[in-house]
């Protein structure tokens, strides 16, 4: 099975730009949905699960309109990644689908399934979802990323790399220059700034605490789908405490937490994500 970057790699067009994506293996279809960050790309989020994934599933990792990839629309990143998932899964004919979601991606797949729950058949998370309870807001890691926004240089987006591991020797050379140059686009500039940015992320905390409309974290009880909540015990951008109340809320939640790893589990404890991840979504 090709699994490359070139061999899996497509593109379709919608009434809202060209969504790009990469597509392999056969079997009822599964969203890989990317998070935030700096240089972040579906791709470079599951490429290394991709091959093991697409035994079992038809695959389809979707890259979010504003991160460099897909073309770019108006609004809100988040909000125009879970309106892109539909987009995406209209366009190529996809009634219902398993989705994984890491960080802002499960925030994506839970917004869809609370929405649209006739759409997700089964969702596993990737740390992200739900809010800090007993840990800082914002996290280390947001804090880091917040310096970053307000003034780009490598040396951030290498304290900002570390924060995201347990074992600081996967932040190599080959990575911290691939996410130095894909930070460099103006669009993942532009998004990142919008969600992470000083004067961004308090005008959003303003508008919050201004509107009458619930957070997303208090509907979790709408979301129908059997959950996996995985998460790393040294996440340092997403903390631990956080999945305590989607646990509670989700009715068909299950948490696993993976000791000596940080927020990128799928990367940092790979084998053991991808048991559990394929034991769950293949019952």
């Amino acid at each position: 099975m090709d699994v490359t970057y070139e061999g899996t790699r497509r593109e379709i067009a919608t009434d809202k730009g060209v969504l790009r994506y990469h597509e392999a293996g056969q079997g009822p279809p599964l969203l890989l949905l990317h998070g935030s960050g700096i240089g972040v790309s579906g791709w470079r989020n599951y490429r290394e699960n991709l091959g093991v994934f697409a035994e079992h599933f038809h695959c389809y990792i979707l890259e979010f309109p504003g991160f460099g990839v897909s073309d770019p629309v108006g609004g809100h990143p988040v909000a125009t990644a879970a309106s892109s998932v539909i987009r995406f899964m209209d366009a190529l004919g996809i009634e219902s689908a398993a989705m994984i979601g890491n960080s802002m991606g499960g925030v994506v797949g839970v917004n869809v399934a609370i929405r649209h729950p006739d759409r997700v058949s089964g969702l596993v998370t990737i740390g992200g979802v739900g809010p800090n309870i007993f840990s800082q807001h914002p996290s280390e890691g947001t804090r880091l990323l917040q310096e970053f926004a307000d003034g780009p240089s490598r040396d951030k987006l290498v304290r900002w790399l570390e924060c995201m591991v347990y074992d600081r020797d996967l932040v190599t050379e080959e990575r911290i220059e691939e996410r130095w140059q894909a930070a460099n686009d103006p669009e993942s500039r532009k998004t990142l700034a919008a969600m992470y940015g000083s004067a961004a992320f308090a005008a959003q905390q303003q508008a919050m605490a201004a509107s009458g409309a619930p957070p997303y974290w208090s509907m979790l009880d709408k979301v129908r789908c059997p959950t996996l909540l995985t998460w790393g015990r040294d996440d340092r951008q997403c903390p631990p405490d956080m999945p305590l109340l989607p646990m509670r809320l989700i009715p068909q939640a299950e948490l696993h937490i993976f000791p000596n790893c940080g927020h990128w589990v799928m990367i940092e404890a790979k084998q053991a994500f991808e048991r559990v991840t394929l034991d769950f979504l293949l019952r």
